[in-house]
């Protein structure tokens, strides 16, 4: 049994690696919050816990604390206490403690943000890439697989051309948690990667720079913000941005919230229903510039040129129950 919190981390940190088969990423955040706490341990206490077994409940609650007055926003610090939770969930298994600390802790709730999307006339603008360049139909095959198939940024700079079947118009991926998916691919992707294969010198990688090295995250991040300001739009566009928008275009037009969640690939229907909302937002707006009575001005009112209050509270507050 390990004694001492910094060996209890190596432990759990080894198991996401090797049984859970974490990716590299992941584990360096898992990593970071943990040393947050262990750091807390033994700077913030004239007298701290000699042992793992001695960490109690207010000791979290206080690193919590802490970490809320240096700065750290909700959404960090409720992954802190995401995986501080896991942490000590793994401990217990093992019986290096006799029970949780972290339980009934909650931290502070973080203002809810609708993700960012490109409208169909928006995204068509920013993916139809000119040139036959190769910088132009890497580009392009990119924007055009990103959009089609709503594929996450790791996804895309991992995916080699033996995941690719453009016979059959199928992309198989591994997401996360090692969960493999197989996804359609659409015939202007078809089209864009077809060209960019035989203008790439890669046999492996299917996104490489002009080096022939794969593509690393940032390069595409860097490249969609220049791509934006090339391709004429209005707004900084970011590798999300696309996946956000394939989701949220196909549930306006299908409505079916199961199957984009299983495109997405999200283990949970409650991540997908935040396109409900996006959904709700699209409609709300239809609604206001078509229907007759909408833009109506009430007697003794001032005009409302904006969503009517019942619409903005539906906006905030309604979930759509998933068929």
């Amino acid at each position: 049994m390990p004694a001492t919190l910094a060996l209890a981390i190596e432990r759990y940190l080894e198991n996401l690696q090797v049984e859970r088969q974490y990716s590299e990423h992941t584990l360096s955040s898992y990593r970071r919050d943990l040393l947050r706490l262990q750091t807390f341990m033994q700077t913030g206490h004239d007298s701290p816990p000699a042992t793992l077994d001695e960490i109690q409940q207010h000791h979290v609650r206080q690193c919590l604390g802490q970490l809320h007055r240096s700065g750290l926003g909700p959404r960090s610090l409720q992954r802190w206490l995401s995986a501080l939770r896991s942490f000590f969930r793994f401990c217990c298994r093992r019986r290096y403690i006799k029970s949780d600390p972290s339980t009934g802790i909650q931290a502070p709730k973080a203002p809810k943000v609708l993700p960012k999307t490109l409208d169909a006339d928006q995204v068509s603008q920013f993916v139809e890439v000119q040139g036959d360049d190769f910088l132009s139909l890497r580009d392009r095959a990119m924007l055009e697989l990103f959009y089609s198939s709503g594929l996450r940024l790791s996804e895309l700079v991992n995916l080699n051309w033996a995941q690719l079947d453009l016979s059959d118009a199928q992309v198989r991926v591994l997401g996360k948690g090692r969960k493999t998916r197989i996804l359609p691919v659409g015939r202007q992707a078809l089209a864009a990667l077809e060209h960019w294969r035989h203008a790439s010198s890669s046999s492996e990688a299917v996104f490489v720079s002009q080096k022939g090295r794969r593509l690393h995250p940032r390069s595409v991040q860097l490249r969609l913000q220049k791509l934006g300001v090339q391709q004429g739009l209005d707004q900084p566009v970011h590798p999300h941005m696309l996946r956000h928008s394939f989701a949220s275009h196909l549930l306006e037009s299908s409505g079916d919230l199961r199957a984009v969640q299983e495109l997405l690939g999200h283990a949970n229907l409650s991540t997908t229903q935040i396109y409900t909302h996006l959904d709700f937002q699209h409609l709300a707006k239809v609604y206001d510039q078509a229907h007759p009575r909408a833009q109506q001005q009430i007697p003794g009112e001032a005009a409302n040129t904006n969503l009517s209050s019942e619409a903005k509270d539906k906006t905030q507050c309604t979930k759509k129950e998933p068929d």
